[in-house]
Order: structure tokens, then C-alpha cells, then sequence
């Protein structure tokens, strides 16, 4: 069966995509998004490659304790999501930046309940808020962008509150880094990865805050 990860990235313009016109404060101390679309592999990679990202955990998110494994939640019947857990430093890197590359390099917001071929609630593209501030900011990104019509379908992106985060099994973590030569991988991953660093290079980590962790891209 075909996975998310096999389908090749959006190619819409950075040019096309602005800047959130609402954000949250630059504040002090770190902070958390929770990120959901499809393959949590592939969304995992790229906000690895964020400089201010202080670490990034695949796990499943709208469900409950009982059911949050990769067995149960790839049924569809268990409420979760798949997603990231992105810690950032926000004096760094601010929400509407993480926003940014979320919607413009990292899924396709207007897939219902989908990415790719792979189908379900638990692929639904999401971002789970933890406060009403995030919630403002979010819905008014998804507003922006709406209005600026960058995409030809709508979006359908949805707000969740955010319950309880689970981290994924541990053979799902760091995926794409620890299997750069995997095929599904190299056919989405990366590519997703190397649009993050032609289109936003200024968003990058250097090498010497990376903590050596191997980013895939075309040079793997």
C-alpha cells in the first residue's frame, strides 16, 4: 500500500505564501506547537531542519491513552491523529514561522482527511492548540492564507483542542534521518526537506546546532 510519504511535496511558490499577519510573543522559555499531516515521518524531518526547533517527537494526538499505538491508530476508529511535537525557542523561531512551514513545505492543508494515498481521520491535517492564543493564531494564518487565495482548493485544516500528546513507539522516531536510503523517504522526506532549505535557508539550522543529526535531502 502506497503511504503518504510516497507523494511528492506541493510545489506552490514561497513567493505565494505570506507572512502570518498575527503571531504570539516573542517570549522567553520554551515552547510547543503539536502539528498534524499524514506520514508523521515526513513532517517530523522537516521541522528537525528548523533553526530555534529544539527537538521534534512523533507521536499521535485526539485519542486516548488506551489506543494511542501505531497498530490501533492506523485503524481510523481511534479518534487520533498522526503529528509532530515540536519544542522551539520562540526569541528564535515565533509560531507564525513554524505555521509558515507547516502549510507551505510540509503537507497539503487542502487533503480531507488524507495525504496521498493514505486515507483516514488519522491523517487529517490538524494542529492541536494548547491555548486560545494559538487557536487565535492558527485560524487567523488559515484566514490569511484563504484570503490570499495561494491554494486553488480550500483549506481544511482543523483546530483541535489539545487533550493529552502520546509519543509514537521509538523505531518511529528520527525516521527519515536514521533511514535516509529508505525509498519512501527519499521520495518525500527529502524532497520536503530540500524545498524547506531552497525556499526558506534562513529558517535553517547551521551545522554546528544540528547536534550532528542528519537531515535527508539529495545529497544523502
Amino acid at each position: 500500500m502506497t503511504r503518504s510519504c510516497d507523494i511528492p511535496g506541493l510545489q506552490v511558490p514561497k513567493s505565494r505564501f505570506p507572512d502570518p499577519q498575527q503571531d504570539l510573543p516573542a517570549s522567553e522559555g520554551e515552547q510547543r506547537a503539536v502539528l498534524g499531516g499524514g506520514c508523521f515521518w515526513c513532517v517530523e524531518a522537516v521541522f528537525l531542519a528548523m533553526d530555534g526547533v529544539t527537538s521534534v517527537v512523533s507521536g499521535y494526538a485526539g485519542g486516548s491513552a488506551e489506543t494511542a499505538s501505531y497498530e490501533d491508530v492506523c485503524s481510523g476508529q481511534t479518534g487520533h491523529a498522526e503529528v509532530v511535537e515540536v519544542r522551539y525557542q520562540p526569541d528564535r523561531v515565533s509560531f507564525g514561522s513554524l505555521l509558515k512551514v507547516f502549510f507551505s513545505v510540509a503537507h497539503d492543508p487542502t487533503q480531507l482527511n488524507r495525504q496521498g494515498n493514505d486515507r483516514g481521520t488519522q491523517y487529517r491535517s490538524v494542529i492541536f492548540y494548547e491555548n486560545e492564543e494559538q487557536k487565535r493564531v492558527a485560524r487567523a494564518y488559515i484566514r490569511q492564507l484563504g484570503e490570499a487565495g495561494v491554494y486553488a482548493d480550500p483549506i481544511v485544516t482543523t483546530l483541535e483542542p489539545l487533550e493529552a500528546f502520546y509519543p509514537a513507539e521509538e523505531y518511529h522516531q528520527n525516521f527519515a534521518a536514521r533511514n535516509p536510503q529508505q525509498p519512501y523517504v527519499r521520495a518525500v522526506a527529502a524532497p520536503k526537506v530540500d524545498k524547506l532549505r531552497e525556499g526558506f535557508p534562513e529558517r535553517l539550522k547551521t551545522e554546528s546546532s544540528s547536534n550532528n543529526t542528519s537531515i535527508p535531502g539529495d545529497h544523502a
